[in-house]
């Protein structure tokens, strides 16, 4: 039965993916899928998605999380402002494809339906933001991003721009471009002070 059960757990999955794929011929969007049109790609039961989701969003949001986890790893292994800067620059990568237009969607939708807004904070935004907040306290006790801010505000201003980017598609999701990014939210847009207290931006 255990066996039976991950396999058409897998198989809702599969077909929520390929079903929200743009490159598929008969795909739809986040707005369009329903639980009825998954069920029919997974050859399962509407009852049998219920097992294990509440609602349209969260079968959405679990495959998203299949396959963005794998790709955006946060390392452990690295001093903590590098692994930062390797998910940055993962995350973006993802986002350049269809993962990041399935996102934009997923966040276009929780605009309007509050539902959706709070499955998509429980299932894939707070579980992230604390990863990542465990990473920017590693960094400030190694000394590598200064004290007096909370992680959750410095993780606003280094993950901010890719949202920005990815839902006005304004900018790049090159490696080089995102690089840049972290290291401005890095070291901060403040100009060196003058001896009469004015300032001046420098090279």
């Amino acid at each position: 039965m255990a066996i039976r059960s991950e396999q058409s757990r897998q198989a809702i999955l599969q077909a929520t993916m390929k079903l929200l794929d743009e490159r598929e011929p008969d795909s739809v969007s986040v707005q369009q899928l329903s639980i009825e049109r998954i069920a029919r790609e997974a050859g399962v039961s509407k009852t049998t998605i219920y097992r294990w989701w509440p609602s349209k969003a969260a079968v959405i949001i679990d495959t998203f999380l299949e396959n963005h986890i794998v790709q955006t790893t946060m390392r452990d292994d690295l001093p903590a402002v590098d692994a930062l800067r390797e998910h940055v620059v993962a995350l973006a990568k993802l986002y350049a494809g269809h993962e990041g237009r399935l996102m934009a969607q997923l966040i276009a939708e929780s605009q309007y339906d509050t539902a959706t807004l709070d499955t998509f904070k429980t299932l894939f935004w707070r579980p992230r933001r604390e990863v990542v907040n465990r990473v920017i306290e590693r960094a400030i006790a190694e000394g590598s991003i200064r004290s007096g801010y909370s992680p959750d505000e410095l993780a606003e201003r280094i993950y901010a721009p890719i949202y920005f980017q990815l839902l006005f598609r304004e900018g790049a999701f090159d490696a080089d471009t995102i690089s840049a990014g972290f290291e401005l939210a890095l070291h901060g847009i403040a100009g060196q002070p003058h001896a009469n207290g004015s300032a001046t931006a420098t090279a």
